[in-house]
């Protein structure tokens, strides 16, 4: 047998008549008949012995990986399926209630256990929904067949929904409404809260449906839930509308409601608005904190107004808010799109001196800004730095490059970077092989091109357009127009989009070969899809037409370009109208020597 833990064996050496009835001996305690101060002494010391043995238990429990195999023999003399000493070891364990699950599930296998002796099912359970543990909450629920008390049950509903198990959750609001139990406001609330996190706008509406039947009244934190729920599914002007509401009956929604129509109408440019929710949040008292500050500056970069998202930095700093790394990050990059290097790098250095330090998001944006604003030497600078720091080997860090160095024609370089990227297991993806499509189409090396295409195909990878725009338009600069088609084909096939630039692409490349009339099929179904054809390929199309005296396709084609709102050059109406001249001469001509 085991030797059982000192503190252990010390309690069995000197076991009462109480310790003994545990083992099940007390035969001798039952002959007595103690008075009543005698029975109350036995008592509390039976139960402190209880306490006492039972963190002992517990202790083994929480140090020892297999206890399930040493419990019986550590503690020969204890009756684990008393349920008086069983309940103990749970109160015990209550910290950690996938413990007390366990030893729950070992306990039922044990001979003597009886569930109907006394069920500690709901002292499990309300462990783990405390714990947070929403699956191990349902998997014991559904394994004891048992059902909690309606104030358990609101509780679950809470864990379920912050584990986004809405659906799950659903079913228990149906289940308490089956029992004539309406849950409070606040577990509404909070289902409504966690719904609008993950997204599930329908779980929304169908809670407020159900809500609004069980009489619950909806207060503040509701509408605002709703408000973003209504942003979410881009009915902005309803979202809009309900906060006017809540506003005129003298109450404010949260920050995050303000936040999130903010952030839409930065995204819709709808700055008007925007000024009015600012106004709005700060007649009722509801600071501008620094998520509105970041809902602001985020949705006015991402719609191309970086000066006016980075003066609203400026005056957030001026106000006393300090910036975060997001926040620096976002503006820094938003200042790179626009070609604002020099203020990008103060904020870099000003970002440094806070103590942020540069994290792969912030190194790529500053990177790319250099890239596109013609520092080569400094972008390739600071990718050395960045490599030296660990953050480099990303996919974001090696396709900004890759790109980069196809955007100067240093196509080799790039490809040594693809190389590189298998060697160290970084995964490549469909921005990686489309910049060096476009790098090696664009140094006039279409079919290495098309070998990255291949092997983007080959890796299982979705196409874009990107992935085959330019190889269609190399291919029909260079007069390979039956290569170009079957690219064009092999797209269709696979359900990519095709652009506009493309459909332009082949026209022209059909004119260049002679096949106007094909091309003027395709201008047809370019228009049928929708798409604006650029001048250029009317230019072509017309023109074309005209020297193969089919004046009629070039007049119509001339209305439709018109019609596009496209400025025609001069020089096409000069052809035109010359070509109408001779036109007609000739057919007086063919008149008079008829009369003749």
């Amino acid at each position: 047998m085991a030797r059982p833990p000192f503190n252990v064996t010390s309690l069995c050496t000197r076991q009462t008549r109480s310790l003994i009835r545990i083992a099940g001996t007390d035969s001798e305690a039952a002959a007595r008949n103690p008075d009543q101060s005698s029975t109350s002494e036995n008592h509390q010391c039976e139960q402190e012995s209880f306490v006492e043995i039972a963190k002992d238990v517990c202790n083994v429990i929480r140090t020892r990986p297999r206890w399930e195999h040493r419990l019986l023999s550590d503690f020969p003399t204890v009756n684990f399926t008393d349920p008086r000493f069983y309940t103990e070891v749970l109160k015990a364990q209550k910290n950690n209630a996938l413990l007390s699950l366990r030893f729950y599930y070992w306990l039922s296998s044990q001979n003597g256990f009886s569930r109907g002796q006394f069920s500690a099912d709901e002292l499990i359970f309300n462990g783990l929904v405390q714990a947070k543990a929403a699956t191990a909450a349902k998997c014991f629920r559904k394994n004891m067949n048992f059902v909690p008390q309606p104030s358990c049950l609101e509780a679950y509903i809470e864990c379920l929904c912050k584990n986004g198990m809405i659906e799950d959750a659903m079913d228990v609001f149906a289940e308490l409404r089956d029992v004539g139990h309406c849950p409070s406001l606040r577990i509404w609330n909070s289902a409504l809260s966690d719904s609008v996190r993950d997204g599930r706008t329908d779980i929304v509406w169908k809670l407020y449906e159900e809500m609004t039947e069980c009489g619950v009244v909806a207060d503040v934190d509701t509408i605002g839930h709703l408000i973003q729920a209504f942003c979410m599914e881009n009915n902005v002007p309803k979202g809009h509308q309900l906060l006017r509401q809540v506003l005129e009956a003298g109450h404010a929604p949260s920050n995050a409601a303000f936040n999130k129509l903010i952030y839409e109408s930065c995204k819709n440019r709808d700055y008007f608005r925007l000024s009015a929710l600012i106004h709005s949040m700060i007649a009722t008292n509801r600071s501008l904190d620094i998520f509105t500050y970041q809902h602001v500056i985020q949705g006015l970069c991402e719609t191309r107004k970086s000066r006016e998202a980075f003066r609203i930095f400026n005056d957030l700093k001026n106000r006393g808010y300090a910036p975060d790394m997001v926040m620096y990050t976002t503006m820094i990059n938003g200042l790179c799109k626009m070609k604002l290097l020099g203020d990008a790098r103060k904020l870099w250095f000003e970002m440094m001196q806070k103590g942020f330090n540069p994290n792969e998001y912030t190194y790529n944006a500053l990177i790319h800004g250099y890239l596109t604003s013609n520092h080569l030497s400094e972008a390739e600078s600071l990718y050395k730095q960045m490599c030296d720091k660990g953050y480099g080997e990303t996919t974001v860090t090696y396709n900004t490059m890759i790109y980069g160095l196809c955007l100067y024609g240093k196509v080799e370089q790039a490809h040594n970077l693809f190389n590189e990227m298998a060697e160290k297991g970084v995964a490549r993806d469909v921005v990686t092989y489309n910049s060096l499509i476009q790098g090696f189409c664009k140094d006039g090396k279409i079919a290495e091109g098309l070998q990255f295409l291949y092997g983007l195909l080959k890796q299982g990878l979705q196409p874009s357009p990107a992935s085959y725009i330019v190889l269609i338009e190399r291919l029909c600069e260079v007069g390979h127009i039956l290569e170009a088609k079957s690219l064009w084909n092999d797209m269709q096939d696979r359900g990519v989009k095709p652009a506009a630039s493309t459909y332009d692409s082949i026209i022209i490349g059909l004119i260049k070969q002679g096949y106007v009339i094909e091309g003027v099929d395709w201008l047809n179904s370019m228009m049928k899809s929708r798409l604006r054809p650029r001048r250029k390929t009317f230019e072509k199309l017309i023109y074309h037409l005209s020297q193969a005296d089919k004046l009629d396709d070039s007049l119509s084609i001339l209305d439709y370009m018109l019609r596009l709102g496209h400025v025609v050059r001069e020089s096409i109406f000069h052809s035109l109208v010359n070509k109408l001249c001779k036109d007609n001469s000739l057919h007086i001509e063919m008149h008079m020597g008829n009369i003749i």
